[in-house]
């Protein structure tokens, strides 16, 4: 696997992060430079309020040809916006990520981004969650986006210095009264930095964005990316300034300097020195869908949805054919790859039993190697009952898993051993507690070398 520094085109690597972290980047288009080649993101457009007031910022809701943040074609309801995802999913086998990005800022708006990313938890287990924001409501709100299984956040952090932020933002809302100045500066300053270390504690990881305004924050960023270096953020993405007058922000209409060429690679490198830089960022609209550099959210209007939902469990096994042999390099398309799932809560050991597992963690196994493809979630088999394995409720479990040819875990109850056998997946616990790379690896090296259609014909 490339390392972080090659991924990320930084002048400081990030090798030391674990398999596991950069197995959680892999297929993210926004964090990895491959996996930006590879895989498409989704921007859902369902949080319309914003709780501070960024003078390069005007939200529109109505403009289908400009591509800038903030910008969308229409808003979605949370039930507006699982029945797009569905069906973008199906006409998209790349998309890996969904997110919601505004128009405003989506913890300004919790009610709405929250029930969103709960459907698409229940509904789209193998898609990717994340979120970008502010920081502003973020420390108050990490245990909902840790519950609701967020595993990637964005915080947009432009200066730690807040006689500068007073001259970035015109106005700050915080716990119903509107700050101004300096005061306003230090208040967002202080709970974006609360926020990035609590998620930081929960092994959330985090992104910094940061809008270069030469005048204002050139000389300064590069102070900020130690201080992102000191909390360990996995990325920083130093993005220029957008400031026409046509866009009608204050900064455009003061005809506050864009940076130049020049200016962003300067910034960028001094910064690189700290942090693992984003260059390939397309500053999207909040509505953005397909790879990163397209964008296909015109294709996809309500309007044009169909009429009935899109039944996503077969999509979804489709989708992760497809990705697998993305991932892989073409090991999924050959007939004797497997695709198997593995319980572990830590990303490095099979150490869950397979009842207690809320996710597994999908591998594609062949002759090309072993390579993560995707973290699917599960309703918990076992609930701590004594009869949790007879629990006939629980069977959407095994419905997730039609199409895995092996679990791999450290225990499993004999009921849930034969109805895998039942769909012709088999239990595997003979590598419990062990290295899952080298268990994948040890288990393929002893299978017989013949295709899945004839095993499973035999």
């Amino acid at each position: 696997m490339e390392s972080c520094h090659q991924s990320c085109q930084s002048g400081q690597s990030t090798s030391t992060f674990p398999r596991s972290v950069m197995e959680q980047v892999a297929n993210h288009p926004c964090y990895s430079t491959t996996g930006s080649h590879r895989f498409a993101r989704m921007h859902l457009a369902v949080a319309p309020a914003c709780n501070i007031q960024c003078n390069y910022c005007n939200r529109k809701f109505d403009c289908s040809n400009e591509s800038r943040p903030g910008v969308v074609s229409e808003l979605l309801s949370p039930t507006q916006a699982l029945r797009k995802a569905k069906y973008v999913a199906s006409k998209i086998p790349q998309l890996s990520v969904i997110g919601i990005a505004g128009p405003g800022d989506p913890l300004a708006n919790p009610h709405k981004t929250f029930r969103t990313l709960e459907l698409l938890r229940q509904e789209m287990p193998d898609i990717r969650l994340c979120l970008s924001t502010n920081g502003l409501a973020l420390p108050d709100l990490i245990p909902r986006i840790i519950d609701v299984g967020v595993e990637h956040v964005t915080i947009t952090i432009n200066t730690l210095d807040a006689y500068l932020a007073a001259d970035i933002y015109e106005w700050v809302i915080f716990n119903g009264r509107k700050y101004r100045g300096v005061e306003a500066g230090q208040l967002l300053i202080d709970r974006q930095m609360e926020g990035l270390r609590k998620l930081l504690e929960h092994k959330v990881l985090v992104k910094v964005n940061s809008v270069l305004i030469p005048r204002i924050n050139r000389d300064h960023l590069p102070v900020l990316s130690q201080e992102l270096f000191r909390n360990q953020v996995f990325l920083h993405n130093v993005m220029p300034l957008i400031a026409k007058p046509e866009h009608g922000t204050v900064f455009g209409l003061n005809q506050e300097a864009e940076p130049t060429a020049e200016q962003l690679e300067d910034v960028r490198q001094k910064c690189g020195h700290n942090v693992a830089q984003m260059r390939h960022c397309q500053q999207c609209r909040a509505d953005a869908i397909g790879m990163l550099g397209e964008d296909r959210s015109q294709q996809f209007n309500l309007n044009q949805l169909p009429e009935e939902e899109t039944d996503y469990l077969p999509v979804m096994q489709k989708r992760a054919q497809i990705q697998a042999d993305l991932v892989s390099a073409g090991a999924a398309s050959e007939d004797n790859a497997y695709l198997v799932a593995v319980a572990s809560d830590n990303g490095e050991q099979i150490n869950q039993h397979f009842g207690h597992a809320k996710s597994f963690m999908i591998y594609s196994v062949g002759d090309e190697g072993v390579h993560f493809v995707q973290r699917r979630q599960v309703p918990q088999y076992c609930d701590g009952s004594e009869h949790c394995d007879d629990d006939e409720s629980k069977m959407d479990t095994f419905t997730l898993l039609a199409d895995i040819d092996a679990v791999f875990c450290c225990r499993i109850g004999l009921s849930p051993w034969e109805k895998l056998e039942q769909q012709k997946c088999e239990p595997v616990i003979d590598y419990a507690w062990q290295s899952i790379y080298e268990s994948l690896k040890a288990w393929w090296e002893m299978k017989p070398h013949e295709t899945l259609d004839q095993c499973q014909a035999g």
